[in-house]
């Protein structure tokens, strides 16, 4: 089955950025619309965007919009989550999902089937 991993996280500082990045062996990303949640202690999940399986175009929310983006490497079968200009926020673990629907234009699924064990981003000074 479909297994996820997420990589990249870390400690930056506020202002910052940091690259995570979402692979899956054995299994062709680009076939799959790909979300990004993140999720910070006592709190549920919060969605952050995502990018479709159909021709590329992606959606943020509102509260990422403009400071975050998300791509494809197809040769490196790896979706991208590039964040910009970092918030001081409790530490938060941030997740990717696939799911094999497909997607058009820029509305995001509204589930995802696939999700990886998560990276941990702590923005502080």
């Amino acid at each position: 089955q479909l297994q996820l991993v997420e990589s990249g996280g870390g400690l930056v500082q506020p202002g910052g950025s940091l690259r995570l990045s979402c692979t899956a062996a054995g299994f062709t990303l680009d076939a799959y619309a790909i979300g990004w949640f993140r999720q910070a202690p006592g709190q549920g999940q919060e969605g952050i965007g995502c990018i479709n399986n159909s021709d590329g175009r992606t959606d943020y929310a509102d509260s990422v919009e403009g400071r975050f983006t998300i791509s494809r490497d197809n040769a490196k079968n790896t979706v991208y989550l590039q964040m910009h200009s970092l918030k001081t926020d409790a530490p938060a673990v941030y997740y990717c999902a696939a799911n094999p629907f497909k997607q058009y234009g820029s509305t995001c699924l509204a589930q995802y089937d696939y999700w990886g064990q998560g990276t941990q981003v702590t923005v502080s000074t």
